[in-house]
């Protein structure tokens, strides 16, 4: 049930406009920042976010190639911009994963590489 939760916590944030937690990043989420960008360096990942949940609020980071580090809402648009028309597809598909991870007190990292396509 907890899983569920977070899902619905989750799909408010990061598909429906919802409001993120600037305290929450601070405290779960700002001191690994270093670790994920040399995971992200030594995968060749083109960026890394990392989503959490804690006393039904949300937070993000999305941290890029160039280290340069989005937060919360600002990462929810670069995420959205990266992924254009597959956002919403790709949300959907790692939402269960994503609730699972925060449901088993994880919090849910991803590197991606992207595709170019003309």
């Amino acid at each position: 049930m907890k899983s569920k939760k977070i899902a619905l916590l989750l799909r408010k944030a990061l598909l429906e406009e919802g409001e993120m937690a600037q305290s929450l990043y601070e405290y779960e989420l700002e001191e690994h920042i270093d670790y994920w960008y040399e995971g992200l360096k030594a995968d060749r990942d083109d960026f890394v976010f990392a989503v959490t949940e804690n006393s039904g609020h949300v937070a993000m980071v999305l941290i890029m190639a160039d280290k340069t580090v989005l937060v919360n809402e600002a990462a929810r648009a670069k995420l959205s911009e990266f992924w254009q028309r597959n956002y919403r597809t790709n949300i959907e598909k790692l939402l269960p994963m994503m609730a699972k991870e925060l449901a088993d007190d994880t919090l849910y990292v991803t590197g991606v590489k992207t595709i170019n396509q003309k």
